[in-house]
């Protein structure tokens, strides 16, 4: 079964990235805007993406860990030097972003909607 973990800032997302990456399970993580106390993402492409995501989960290996990072405010993610965006781990150029730690799938905004592509990245993890 895919371990979920849900996280909160770039701390938080390295913290759990460096506590998995020696386990050798691939690796899965689904960045978007953070949500409201009412649990919904102030990106609406993430609330649509979301649900896709999770429900695709079934096609990644039963080994896989699959975190869900949320990258902050809209107005500390629009920053040009969000951490998100700078940091060689990430390279976020926009959210939602769907990607394989340490290979070089990655699906990026309303691809991440498109449960096919989706499963087409879990599947081939």
């Amino acid at each position: 079964m895919v371990d979920t973990v849900t996280v909160e800032g770039f701390e938080a997302f390295v913290e759990k990235l460096e506590s998995y990456n020696s386990s050798g399970k691939p690796i899965f993580v689904l960045f978007s805007g953070s949500k409201d106390a009412n649990g919904k993402s102030w990106c609406p492409d993430c609330v649509v993406a979301e649900p896709v995501v999770k429900g695709a989960l079934t096609k990644a290996p039963q080994d896989a860990v699959f975190l869900y990072v949320g990258v902050g405010g809209r107005d500390f993610w629009k920053d040009p030097k969000c951490v998100f965006r700078t940091d060689p781990r990430t390279k976020l150029k926009s959210v939602p972003t769907l990607m394989k730690v340490g290979g070089p799938q990655r699906l990026e905004e309303e691809k991440c909607a498109k449960a096919d592509m989706v499963e087409m990245l879990f599947e081939d993890a």
